[in-house]
This record gives C-alpha cells, sequence and structure tokens, in this order.
C-alpha cells in the first residue's frame, strides 16, 4: 500500500494541473459548459498516463478501481487518496462532501446540457428516439403523426435529400403532429459537409431487357411485357414503366415508335423483331389505346436503341431505350487512376480506368502510401503514385481489398481519405445555403465530415454570419440559439476529439453523434469494439450528450424482423442521451420496440454505470 500513495499522488498532480494548462481554451467556452471543459481536460489528461499498476494495486485492496472516472475525475482520484488514508487509520486528505456530491452534480449538468440541446425525454427513459424523415413525409401527414405516437422524440430531416420546399412541409408536418399528440418534437437537419464521390462513367450501349417470370420448372406464370407509345422522350418517361396490365408479374418496358404506325396495332396482332443478341421474337398486341399499346411475349429479349419493329410488312424504330449504367469492375491488385480532370471515366476492357472525383481538389492532397477507400469500404487501396498528366493531377491507387471475384465501383459512390489533409472548408456553399433554412426553421443542425477543431471554428463564423443577415433581433437571437451537434465521423476528429469539443462547447446548445458508418470506414472495423464507447466517455466527461447513429435495429426497419444481434446494439445504443433510427417501410415498429427498450432500461443504467436496482424478472435466481 505505500506504493501506490506516490503513484496516486503523482497522477492527481498532474491532473490537477491540465486545467491550468488549456485555462485558454477553457476560458472560450460556453459558461454552461464551464465545469465539463475542466473535467474533460483532466479526463484527458488521465488517460494519457497508464494506470493499470495503480488500478490493481487499489483492486486488490478491495479499495477502487477507478472505473468509470467520467463524470468527475478529479474527484474520483481524491476518493481514492481518502481510501488509503482510512486504511492507515489516518483523517481524509480532501473534503468528503464535494467528493460524496460530485457524480450527481455531473449527471444534473449532464441532463441541463442534453434537454436544452434535444428537449426533454419521456418520463422513466434516459435516451430520446430520433427518427429520419424519408421524402414522402413531406406530403404524407398521417406518416409522421403515426411515428409521433409511436414514440418519436426528434424528427430528422436529411438535408442531402429533397429541397427546402421539401423541408418545409416537413417541418410544418412535425408541429403539427408534436401538437396532436401533445409534446415538443425538436427537429435536427443534417448538413451533408465536403462529401467526396467518384466522378461519372461513360454511359454503355443503350439496351433494355424484357423479360417475364416464369417457375423454377420453366412454366410461364407472366409474360414480357412490352408498351409503346408516341409520345416524344420530353412527355413520356422510357425504360422501366411500371405494371402495364394485372398478369405482369415484371415491370413493363416502355419505348417510343412513330405515331401512325402504332395507329394500325389492334388486338390479337403480332409485332416481329430480331434483338440485340440476333434472335427472332414475336410479341402479341394485347390491348391498344390512343397513342398507347400493350405488347406480351413468351419469350425474353434484349431491345436495342433502334431495333426495327416489323407489323404486316410495316417498320418502325424504337426510341428511348436508356443506356446502361456502366461500373468499374476491380480486383485485389488492380490499379484505378483518380484523376483531377471532370472528364467522365472511359472502361476498355484490359486497361486501368481513369475515374475523378467530385471535389478534385482532394487529388492534390493525396500522398504515396494514404489509403483510399470506395464506397463504404466495399474497395480499399492506397495510393502508389502521384504524377501529372497535361492539366490534371493523378494519383494511381493499388486495390488491396476487394470482394474474391473483384467489386463494381459505380459513379456517384462515396470516398473516404482516412490518412489525407483534406483542403476543403467543412462546409460547401450548397451547406451554408442548407444551414440558413436550418438555423431559420429547425432546432439543430448536425454537421457532417468535421476534421479539426478549425472546422468547427468555420462554422459557427458562417453561423454568426448568417445572423447578422436578419432582419430582426429576434431572428439573429434565433440563428445564435440554434442547435450544434457534430458528427464524429473522420479519423481526424476521432484523434483531436479533446480539441474538437472544446471548440465545439464554445456553443451552449451543443452536443456529438457517432455517426458509425463512416467512421468505421476510415478507422477499419476492428476499431469499431472500442471506438464508440471511447467517444462516449470523452462526451461523459464534458457533461455533452451524444446521439448514437447508424443502422440501429436496421433489420428491423427493412423487413419487420429484428436480429438478435441488432437487440443487442439497440441496448448499447440506448446508453446514449438519443438514438438514431434510419429510414424503412416497417420504421414505424422500429420506433415502438426501441421506446418499450429505452423504457425497460432507463431505470436501471446510466451511461456505463449500472445501477443496482432490483431485479425483479429473476423469481428464484439460485434454485
Amino acid at each position: 500500500m505505500p506504493s501506490l500513495r506516490p503513484l496516486l499522488d503523482s497522477l492527481t498532480t498532474r491532473v490537477e494541473a491540465s486545467s491550468a494548462a488549456h485555462a485558454a481554451q477553457i476560458a472560450r467556452v460556453d459558461p454552461v459548459h464551464r465545469p465539463g471543459a475542466v473535467n474533460l481536460v483532466r479526463y484527458m489528461e488521465l488517460r494519457s498516463q497508464d494506470a493499470v499498476e495503480l488500478q490493481e494495486g487499489l483492486t486488490a485492496l478491495g479499495a477502487t478501481s477507478l472505473s468509470h472516472p467520467e463524470p468527475a475525475v478529479l474527484e474520483r482520484l481524491h476518493a481514492a487518496r481518502n481510501v488509503l488514508d482510512a486504511f492507515d487509520g489516518q483523517a481524509p486528505t480532501y473534503p468528503v462532501q464535494p467528493i460524496a456530491t460530485a457524480y450527481a452534480d455531473a449527471d444534473d449538468i449532464l441532463d441541463a446540457n442534453t434537454e436544452a440541446l434535444l428537449g426533454p425525454t419521456q418520463e422513466d427513459t434516459h435516451a430520446r428516439i430520433m427518427v429520419t424523415l424519408p421524402t414522402e413525409a413531406a406530403e404524407d401527414y398521417e406518416l409522421v403523426l403515426g411515428f409521433a405516437r409511436a414514440g418519436m422524440e426528434l424528427a430528422r430531416i436529411n438535408c442531402a435529400h429533397d429541397d427546402q420546399a421539401a423541408w418545409a412541409k416537413m417541418v410544418e408536418h412535425v408541429h403539427r403532429a408534436a401538437e396532436e399528440v401533445g409534446r415538443e418534437i425538436l427537429i435536427s437537419c443534417d448538413i451533408a459537409g465536403p462529401k467526396v464521390r467518384t466522378g461519372s462513367i461513360e454511359p454503355g450501349p443503350q439496351v433494355i431487357r424484357v423479360r417475364g417470370e416464369r417457375t423454377a420448372a420453366g412454366e410461364l406464370l407472366s409474360p414480357a411485357t412490352l408498351v409503346l407509345h408516341d409520345a416524344p422522350s420530353s412527355t413520356r418517361a422510357h425504360g422501366v414503366a411500371g405494371e402495364a396490365s394485372p398478369s405482369a408479374a415484371r415491370p413493363a418496358v416502355a419505348l417510343e415508335v412513330d405515331g401512325e404506325w402504332l395507329a394500325r396495332l389492334y388486338p390479337g396482332s403480332e409485332v416481329r423483331f430480331t434483338e440485340a443478341r440476333g434472335r427472332s421474337r414475336v410479341f402479341t398486341v394485347e390491348s391498344v389505346e390512343v397513342g398507347v399499346a400493350v405488347l406480351h411475349g413468351e419469350r425474353n429479349c434484349y431491345l436495342a436503341e433502334g431495333t426495327v419493329l416489323n407489323h404486316g410488312g410495316e417498320i418502325t424504330r424504337v426510341h428511348g431505350v436508356p443506356a446502361l449504367e456502366q461500373k468499374i469492375r476491380l480486383h485485389r491488385g488492380e490499379e484505378l487512376v483518380l484523376s483531377t480532370s471532370a472528364e467522365p471515366a472511359r472502361i476498355v476492357e484490359g486497361e486501368v480506368t481513369t475515374i475523378g472525383c467530385t471535389l478534385p481538389e482532394v487529388v492534390g492532397a493525396l500522398e504515396v502510401g494514404h489509403r483510399v477507400i470506395f464506397d463504404d469500404g466495399a474497395i480499399a487501396g492506397r495510393v502508389r503514385e502521384v504524377r501529372e498528366n497535361g492539366a490534371a493531377r493523378e494519383a494511381v491507387v493499388t486495390v488491396e481489398h476487394a470482394g474474391p471475384t473483384g467489386t463494381n465501383l459505380a459513379a456517384y459512390k462515396g470516398i473516404n481519405l482516412p490518412d489525407t489533409d483534406v483542403p476543403l472548408p467543412s462546409l460547401t456553399e450548397e451547406d451554408i445555403e442548407a444551414l440558413r433554412f436550418v438555423a431559420t426553421h429547425c432546432d439543430i443542425a448536425a454537421v457532417s465530415f468535421i476534421r479539426t477543431p478549425a472546422d468547427v471554428a468555420f462554422l459557427y463564423d458562417t453561423l454568426e454570419e448568417i445572423a447578422a443577415e436578419q432582419e430582426s433581433e429576434e431572428m439573429a437571437q434565433r440563428v445564435r440559439d440554434l442547435g450544434i451537434v457534430l458528427k464524429i465521423e473522420t479519423v481526424p476528429a476521432y484523434e483531436q476529439l479533446g480539441s474538437v469539443l472544446l471548440e465545439g462547447m464554445r456553443h451552449a446548445k451543443f452536443g456529438i453523434m457517432i455517426a458509425r458508418g463512416d467512421l468505421a470506414v476510415e478507422l477499419g472495423f476492428e476499431q469499431m469494439v472500442q471506438v464508440p464507447g471511447r467517444i462516449m466517455k470523452v462526451a461523459e466527461a464534458a457533461h455533452i450528450p451524444v446521439i448514437m447513429a447508424t443502422q440501429v435495429l436496421e433489420t428491423l426497419a427493412k423487413t419487420g424482423l429484428p436480429s438478435r444481434a441488432e437487440i443487442t446494439d439497440a441496448g448499447y445504443a440506448l446508453r446514449a442521451e438519443c438514438v438514431m433510427l434510419n429510414k424503412g417501410p416497417h420504421i414505424t415498429e422500429a420506433i415502438q420496440i426501441l421506446d418499450r427498450m429505452s423504457r425497460k432500461l432507463g431505470q436501471s443504467r446510466l451511461k456505463n454505470r449500472q445501477r443496482l436496482r432490483q431485479v425483479s424478472s429473476w423469481t428464484n435466481p439460485l434454485a
């Protein structure tokens, strides 16, 4: 035990000194966050030391393991010192009262900060439920009302989709639903940030498949259906047109033909043609209306732009066949060239493909050895070479990860660059325009792809500029009072988490979202075992709320049946102050289940600390 004192006292001294070392940063945070800022820097100092020997020594005494020090770091260390004093029969070194109330005080601060940002939660629950509104929510009020009745406490609008007119309708529906269910429902809007995506790819040949449905034994269940019309392409859609008759199990294909030729078709007549593979086909006219005819065929076919149709010796050509979407097939060991050029990628068999990206500035920032991750981790590689090619700069990427038989890469798929210092502001012009709407219509802006404290500072400067644009002081103050959530989804943001949070805490209504999707892509799945938990602990030390996001009850929302694993995951997510659900046809059921789980867990667990309430379900646990 004597050897534990120097270890504990040395650690305590370093933790105490940390707040003075970061006094300038602490002084800049909003007054409501001062206690959290002080505790945050103490926690970061604690976690920068290896305290395992001290922990094991204290545990061996049956004193304390220093576990869960997040709410009140210094007080936890003081409590350990007092325990050692008690073992020696000495008076406590530190006053007992501040230690006794430290955790409760920290919980009160966190609760107040959470309610200021996310609004009140329902009785007997700890975590709020945030629900992503689909596009249909702009037109379907009953859909939004159903979410509210099921337990939605915050509504989420993704500003990467739809437009301001649709967002405004969603806001109106949420406010109306909140009034109907009799409780406040705040609105959070995602600001997309500078998402890097692959550039365009030259379209493929104009060929479309027309096919029916058969049993496993080959029996025809429904015919291949072709809809021919005389409308020009500007007024009638081409390609897949939905079901054209009750017997069509697969969507019909709609194409344009000459109007005079079309007018001479009649039910029961036959249309003959040679399809794109050189095979003869016969389709029978099922019905004819003004300007439209529906044809059925027993055999599948491929129709190309300009295919000749023959009806009783009279011919026409089909038009409006959409070009096939081309994709780049990549295998491990192959190369792909990223370019600053905006030219569409040309796919040539046996040649390395060059493709641009939506933010070409990032190609200039790539260096040899940097990781490049495509399409949420489906394909990954490293930069082997950086070169100039005329006016374009190129980065040659060697593929290190792809499927066993290769993986397709399509146009406009996401690119993650975990090792690259992206030379872009954290808000694009489109983001700033979206932020103007959010600041004047909604309650929270959740900002994506924050990387550094400078990104946070730019966000706040932009928010102040928007406030200055307002015509009244009341509206200006509304903008300044906007809740801010930083989405932690990049490697730099995680690596600089303490500094990012201190910068964020300059704003009174502040919290973070753990966006597990992009974070997993950038960090790798192995690290996701511990990273979300670490982020939650840092946020708890700062006394700021956390929103847990990405794939919570996703299988349930999409299929109506949850997997066993995702129920466990949802239980873990409910340790946060808010859980985000994404879209899906069964999202209402997901809300209801999460609401029931939240009520179950709300009384027994707070953050990472389990409250030792009676387990009433153990009727005879030791029989």
